[in-house]
């Protein structure tokens, strides 16, 4: 038992001293490294050391070198700045020399200045002194003084260049007027050809087939209650003859007239023709008629291309479809004048909107005239005005006729414009008798006139051309006649559009070489 008491006790010492000895062997190894490192150390700060030096001398002798290697630059740059501001000093120095040279010979040319100015002055004196004595020579010989001879000069110059000059002008007016004309028969030509316009002859009168001979007692009805109610709802003669079939409407009014077309052949159709249901009709047909007047104003405003009229205006525009004259169907002349004036208004490069609006309008007062008192010109001015419209189309309208002078290129045109409509061939329809009698009486009233040698009517009786008698007329007479002959021509004729006056005299010496 103590023997195994004796073996733990000495296993246990044992592994102490081996623990106490290990610890020291590792504590003398631990020493032992701790030399060492600390000698690596050392030698690492010598090496430190020594390559810091080393460092430090380069860096030393590489600033050494930037600093000697910079002073040489700046010497360099100083030696070249020096060499350039003496350069310039030169240079200065050399044009203070020649700006002394050259003042010094200013100074030379104007001693030689002053000295001719004073020679000049010299002679100018003698000259003056020697025109003097030529002058008072020259106005002993003429007898006149040098301002009257310089005033008698002056006019005959100045009477010379006026008449160079009234001949000048005379040749460049007649060569204006020449080429006006010849402008202006292009640009009428060219509308002219440009607008095809067909028109068909309007009358006064309107024709209503019957399906028989029947039909004309039921429309008289009983004790003519019919026919009676007819013409009193439409304001409309019925003209009921001896004409098989056929019924004729007779009125001056265009809008009543078609309006009774309208309830005529309705009541035919229908066939019941009694006074209650007549009144129905009438009413029923005048707001066809009402409305196509409508449509027809605003159809024709599409068709000219003219834009942003009144609703009313148009609508009175529309009413001048059932109205004519002289056989002409007004809207379609107001629709051919606004496109005409379009084109010449494009040609001559002004503005064609407005010429095709004041076209459009120019006759819109004939809507009126046979409802209120007044020329269709003087009812068109005031419709344009209550509807607001431009003071251009408001003026053209009051001077296509000439009524006042047109003042504005728009004004001229549409009265162009109206003229080439209502004159061109198949436009108008006048009775061949009357139409007759107006020429001839043009032409006698033109050859009542003293110092009348003869008087032609032409141009369809739209202008009267007069031969005067040179030696009982002279040029401010021709004037005289021209004017008492138009008022005396519109005192006692009547004419659609208007009429020239052609006054021509001529003066011929004839001889003979034998």
């Amino acid at each position: 038992m103590e023997k195994i008491i004796f073996c733990v006790i000495g296993a246990v010492v044992g592994i102490v001293l081996g623990i106490v000895i290990g610890i020291a062997i590792r504590k003398a190894i631990a020493e032992k490294k701790i030399g060492s490192a600390k000698l690596e150390a050392e030698k690492i700060r010598e090496d430190a050391k020594k390559e810091a030096e080393t460092a430090k001398k380069e860096a030393l002798i590489s600033a050494k070198e930037d600093i000697l290697r910079q002073r040489n630059e700046a010497e360099r740059e100083m030696k070249e700045r020096r060499g350039e501001i003496t350069r310039q000093e030169r240079r200065l120095v050399q044009k203070e020399e020649n700006l002394d040279k050259k003042t010094e010979q200013l100074e030379r040319k104007n001693e030689q200045l002053d000295k001719s100015i004073k020679e000049n002055e010299a002679l100018r004196e003698q000259i003056n002194e020697l025109l003097s004595k030529e002058l008072k020579i020259l106005e002993n010989i003429s007898g006149i003084s040098a301002q009257e001879a310089k005033e008698e000069l002056i006019s005959r110059v100045e009477s010379e260049v006026r008449h160079e000059l009234a001949q000048r002008l005379d040749e460049l007016d007649a060569q204006f007027k020449e080429e006006a004309d010849d402008k202006a028969r292009n640009i009428i030509s060219l509308a002219i050809q440009r607008c095809a316009a067909d028109h068909v002859a309007e009358t006064t009168i309107s024709v209503v087939a019957l399906p028989s001979e029947d039909m004309k007692g039921r429309i008289i009805g009983r004790e003519g209650r019919n026919i009676q109610m007819l013409e009193k709802l439409t304001g409309i003669d019925l003209i009921i003859d001896d004409t098989p079939e056929a019924i004729t409407l007779s009125g001056f009014d265009p809008v009543r007239r078609e309006t009774a077309r309208i309830t005529l052949e309705k009541l035919i159709s229908d066939g019941r023709i009694h006074p209650s249901r007549i009144e129905e009709t009438v009413e029923r047909a005048a707001k066809e008629v009402e409305a196509a007047i409508k449509q027809a104003g605003e159809r024709a405003t599409f068709d000219v291309g003219v834009h942003g009229i009144n609703p009313e205006l148009v609508r009175m525009l529309g009413r001048l479809k059932y109205r004519t004259s002289y056989g002409q169907n007004v809207l379609k002349h107001s629709i051919e004048v606004a496109l005409i004036s379009g084109m010449i208004a494009d040609e001559l490069g002004v503005d064609s909107a407005l010429a095709k609006r004041a076209g459009l309008l120019h006759d819109i007062g004939k809507a009126q005239t046979h409802e209120m008192e007044g020329s269709h010109v003087e009812l068109g001015v005031n419709l344009a005005k209550r509807f607001k419209e431009s003071r251009e189309v408001i003026h053209a309208i009051e001077a296509h006729h000439g009524d006042v002078e047109a003042k504005t290129i728009t004004a001229v045109i549409v009265q162009a414009a109206d003229a080439i409509s209502a004159a061109r061939p198949g436009a108008r329809r006048e009775d061949l008798e009357n139409y007759i009698k107006r020429l001839e009486k043009i032409e006698e009233i033109a050859n009542s006139f003293g110092g009348v040698d003869k008087a032609f009517a032409v141009q369809a009786g739209r202008e009267i051309r007069v031969m005067v008698k040179p030696e009982e007329v002279n040029d401010d007479g021709m004037k005289l006649i021209a004017r008492e002959m138009a008022a005396k021509i519109q005192e006692d004729v009547k004419y659609p559009g208007q009429i020239k006056i052609n006054v021509i005299r001529e003066s011929r010496a004839v001889d003979f070489a034998k």
